[in-house]
């Protein structure tokens, strides 16, 4: 390089072309806005108050996704991760499960391990950050022994590991508070998707590899039952940014593999965070759908019950009851 760089001279925008604001396309309209609701509004009230744009719109499309699916008598499958029972949403998915509006789970082996605690103790989810550092993290023996059992017992009796947790969790002493005992109760599938390694339990000698493999895998299996028809429906991925997702777009392609149409399915994420397989293998490549909710499960997922149930009495005839 030779010479000074030259500092470069403001350019004249004196020939610059502008146009009417009247001749643009705006994104952002007045009727788009909502007047605030007052303190005492009612739910619906407080709904309709949500400006028409982003994750409000997104919650209510999602809400008429849930009701639609259902009225159609179509699936409504939830996909959860374990954070969903640690922020306190169990009573929010076993009242859904309760009015009909999901008709199965997909879950991961944090999610039983915490619901599992909770039906047993009231409690769950340890320090761990003060227990990691004496080698007391996640040797917890009760729950340990009780996912053993189920793991036995789900491949010996092939109802696989969701159900044999869930019947487990039935029997304890805090079992209405639980989501597992809900599924027990109510007949709804629930299937857990393991890898191995992951969960705490794992770490324990009583927990049998084999057991534990045969037995997810057959919740796998009846988890791509319930893909094959999932069309008309409904997936909602809440909390779980691998493994859930990984679980759904092969799902997804068996469906496909054995010839069953998946071209009408909605698929939904809430997370508090976008993730790359959440965007990808959810809402993005396997669907023609996908709806993204974004913020803490424990404000979210209450919003969303109350918007579904919203959208439920705005699709019943008046005077129904």
């Amino acid at each position: 390089m030779t010479g000074r760089s030259r500092m470069p001279e403001p350019l004249d925008l004196s020939q610059a072309k502008d146009s009417s604001i009247g001749e643009r396309v705006n994104k952002c309209r007045l009727e788009q806005f909502r007047p605030p609701c007052g303190p005492d509004a009612s739910v619906r009230e407080f709904l309709r108050s949500l400006p028409d744009f982003l994750g409000a719109r997104a919650l209510h499309d999602l809400a008429q996704a849930i009701v639609s699916s259902r009225a159609r008598g179509r699936h409504v499958v939830l996909a959860m991760g374990g954070h969903t029972v640690k922020v306190g949403c169990g009573p929010i998915i076993v009242d859904l499960l309760e009015r009909g509006l999901l008709t199965a789970l997909c879950v991961n082996g944090a999610f039983v391990i915490h619901d599992y605690e909770i039906a047993l103790q009231g409690a769950t989810s340890e320090n761990v950050d003060a227990s990691i550092k004496d080698g007391s993290f996640g040797w917890a023996r009760e729950t340990a022994l009780a996912y053993a059992r189920a793991c036995e017992r789900g491949a010996r009796e092939e109802i696989g590991l969701g159900r044999a947790m869930a019947l487990a969790a039935a029997e304890l002493p805090h079992a209405r508070h639980s989501v597992l005992a809900a599924c027990a109760r109510l007949s709804i599938p629930l299937t857990v998707h393991v890898a191995i390694g992951t969960d705490t339990v794992h770490m324990h000698n009583d927990v049998s590899g084999a057991d534990l493999g045969a037995a997810t895998h057959l919740d796998f299996r009846i988890a791509a039952r319930l893909a094959t028809e999932l069309d008309g429906g409904v997936w909602l991925n809440v909390g779980s940014a691998v493994l859930i997702p990984e679980v759904f777009l092969k799902l997804v392609s068996i469906a496909r593999n054995l010839g069953y149409p998946l071209d009408d399915v909605t698929a939904a994420n809430m997370d508090m965070l976008p993730h790359y397989r959440t965007q990808a293998n959810v809402i993005g490549r396997p669907v023609r759908r996908g709806i993204s909710v974004m913020g803490h499960h424990e404000i979210n997922l209450p919003l969303l019950r109350l918007a579904v149930l919203a959208a439920v009495e705005g699709a019943r005839p008046e005077g129904t009851p």
